[in-house]
């Protein structure tokens, strides 16, 4: 049976910690916690200015595990991030210089600013879990997650990512404007200035351990998944395929990357099974970038989420 307690308390701590220096911004953080437990990397896309960097930096902070951001730009080469071999003229032999893919959550910002050569060199690392650098396998760190984020506006000079390497994001996050509410807390936290917040003066401390996250994931399998909610998170990959505004829908990977998240959200919420309910959760972060609309639906202005929406409202739900 999962100890699906320690995993709620797991959870409880580190969004504590992290509300210490972010405010709001709740399903961000589920969802690295979610793709940290399921190994699945988390595509967030915002506008600038809506603490991408800060969330990813906090919950490594509470974790205590390394972080390693990368500024991807359009003279970004491979080697930039997974590191290459450099000659030591004093010892007369080459030595591994590790790029910063080597670190257990890395941030990949604006991955679409890259070549596609960088970025395959990034997606390849997430695949395997590890990288080959002059025909020698080095593995990643474990826990080994990516966040990477994307500007939803601003297209000039990028390289939008081909939909065979969205799928290697298990969730895409849409990370919204905050609320009155929140902006204003935010306006009064940082009105000395707009440095980047000092973890330790915020008193925001590691609360688990990377070992605490791969406990979590062991526990994965004892999650209980009814017929029933299987089925019904199967319908839901099918319906994506038969929508008539879809021109290419859901695969099942797709489907059990929903299903595995669902898994982990149940875990986190101190539970041993799975409900509907952790599924329609799941089912957006985990289907938005895999779904592709047909040419004239798009033009009209429909978009993945709202077609999700229509699935959601129309496959039954099972009691």
């Amino acid at each position: 049976m999962a100890d699906a307690a320690k995993a709620a308390r797991l959870a409880e701590a580190v969004r504590g910690e992290v509300a210490k220096a972010v405010v709001g911004q709740t399903e961000v953080i589920d969802a690295l916690l979610v793709g940290l437990i399921t190994g699945g990397h988390v595509l967030i896309e915002g506008v600038p200015g809506t603490a991408k960097t800060l969330i990813a930096r906090a919950v490594a902070h509470a974790l205590d595990v390394s972080f390693k951001r990368i500024q991807f730009s359009p003279d970004m080469m491979p080697a930039d991030v997974v590191g290459t071999n450099v000659f030591d003229a004093e010892r007369q032999e080459f030595y591994l210089r590790r790029g910063p893919i080597f670190a257990n959550l890395v941030l990949a910002d604006e991955i679409n600013r890259t070549p596609p050569k960088t970025q395959a060199a990034l997606l390849e690392a997430m695949q395997e879990q590890s990288v080959t650098i002059d025909g020698v396998v080095h593995p990643l760190p474990s826990p080994f997650l990516v966040v990477a984020t994307q500007n939803p506006v601003e297209y000039e000079g990028t390289y939008p990512l081909p939909e065979a390497q969205l799928d290697r994001f298990a969730q895409k996050v849409v990370v919204p404007y905050p609320s009155a509410a929140d902006e204003r807390a935010i306006l009064a936290r940082h009105s000395g200035g707009m440095e980047m917040p000092d973890f330790a003066a915020l008193g925001l401390r590691p609360v688990a351990t990377g070992a605490d996250v791969l406990a979590a994931r062991a526990e994965l399998d004892s999650v209980v998944v009814d017929e029933g909610v299987l089925d019904y998170a199967s319908a839901i990959a099918r319906a994506t395929r038969e929508h008539p505004a879809v021109f290419l829908g859901a695969s099942p990977r797709a489907g059990v990357s929903v299903l595995v998240a669902a898994k982990a959200r149940a875990l986190l919420d101190g539970r041993t099974y799975v409900t509907p309910d952790d599924v329609k959760t799941s089912a957006l972060p985990g289907l938005r970038h895999r779904i592709l609309l047909r040419p004239e639906v798009e033009i009209e202005g429909t978009e993945p989420d709202s077609v999700i929406a229509d699935v959601l409202e129309s496959v039954p739900v099972p009691r």
